[in-house]
């Protein structure tokens, strides 16, 4: 029979709670292949797929591809766990004159042979049924993987196919992302959300300095990303009100900081409001003005109670646009249609602020109105996973 033999990595090392990582995990495969016709079953320290539509079975590849959590999976044939039934699934197979290496594994230790005396006895099988090929154990054409487990049950396959890693969805708790319709912040998005965090979104826009485009930009983006973390809340805040009035009454150079200040100072509210546990940015450290050390130092200052992360914190820039390309965010973020960060924007804003120098500038604002009167207007948008 036919399978898709799932496997999973850090899970591994959780200890007592490990049953709980367990649970999230397959809940977020049954969710991601809701639609899909299939039974799922379970060996220790493996998942099947089984009695799916094999017309379907690239379609389901994907989506499972797309399931933190999972670390990799094959493509196998489940074959009752005796030495007849192996040997025979094994002679059905046709490599012509490639060279070859048969690796087993055994989670039932009580089967007949050894590991390595059942790879040799199956490298006999291969070869006597492929006359041309050859056995390589260092650098083989085809890898034959046989696994038998302890569901009495034993799985043949040749490819092993990468999938994201991680940590289930979730299982790290909520957080809020801010999104704008960058190259980063997508990518921030969907590195923390493989380390379990699952996500609500903030964006902020500046109509009509900044035109709709901008803002179905960043919806886009969103969209994009529910192909990882599912369903997201986009929490949509009007920021012109508040730039007018910084560029009104501070220093330019300090146009940025200050902006920044008050977005985090909004980003928590909406973290207390909704109940959600850290702020996530797509910094990068000393990748312009905005985030170098001091700066990030004093932006994230006016946060009281929620940690901030900044996934992409260590990544230059051609790591991170990587990334955007994996996950399909790139071609998207780098339309030219600009978001609030470039309004007003400084010519020489200044690159290593103090608190001190911050609250100075801010003590100029009303901001604790400009706060209230933004959240009053607060938008929220459900995109949903397509």
């Amino acid at each position: 029979m036919k399978v898709l033999l799932l496997r999973f990595g850090e899970l591994y090392l959780k200890g007592n709670n490990r049953d709980v990582f367990e649970r999230n995990l397959i809940a977020k495969i049954k969710e991601k292949l809701c639609g899909e016709k299939f039974k799922f079953s379970k060996t220790f320290g493996r998942y099947v797929i089984s009695e799916y539509e094999q017309d379907r079975e690239n379609e389901i590849v994907q989506k499972l591809k797309q399931v933190f959590g999972l670390y990799s999976l094959s493509r196998a044939s489940e074959i009752d766990a005796n030495v007849e039934a192996i040997e025979n699934e094994v002679k059905k197979l046709s490599i012509g004159n490639k060279s070859f290496k048969v690796a087993v594994k055994r989670a039932d230790k009580n089967f007949t042979m050894s590991s390595m005396e059942f790879a040799s006895y199956l490298g006999g099988v291969v070869l006597e049924n492929n006359k041309d090929s050859n056995v390589d154990l260092y650098n083989p054409d085809i890898m034959i993987n046989v696994d038998i487990r302890l569901n009495n049950k034993a799985y043949l396959y040749t490819e092993v196919e990468k999938c994201q890693g991680g940590l289930p969805l979730g299982s790290a708790g909520k957080g809020l992302l801010l999104l704008s319709g960058g190259i980063d912040s997508p990518v921030a998005g969907y590195l923390i959300a493989k380390r379990g965090l699952e996500i609500e979104a903030l964006h902020f826009h500046s109509y009509p300095y900044t035109s709709e485009r901008a803002k179905e930009k960043v919806i886009s983006l969103a969209e994009k990303l529910t192909d990882y973390v599912g369903d997201i809340k986009l929490h949509v805040i009007s920021f012109t009100k508040i730039q007018e009035a910084i560029h009104v009454n501070c220093q330019s150079e300090f146009m940025i900081t200050i902006m920044r200040r008050i977005m985090m100072r909004i980003a928590e509210r909406i973290c207390e409001k909704y109940e959600l546990g850290a702020i996530v940015t797509g910094e990068s450290l000393g990748q312009v003005a905005s985030q170098t050390m001091q700066s990030m130092t004093v932006t994230g200052s006016v946060i009281i109670e929620k940690p901030i992360f900044r996934p992409c914190i260590a990544m230059d820039k051609e790591e991170i646009m990587a990334v955007a390309k994996s996950i399909d965010t790139y071609k998207t973020s780098i339309l030219p249609y600009e978001d609030c960060c470039t309004v007003f924007l400084p010519k020489n804003p200044v690159i290593r602020p103090t608190v001190k120098k911050a609250e100075r500038e801010e003590s100029r604002l009303d901001i604790e109105t400009l706060i209230n009167q933004a959240l009053e207007n607060e938008e929220i948008l459900e995109i949903k996973r397509k």
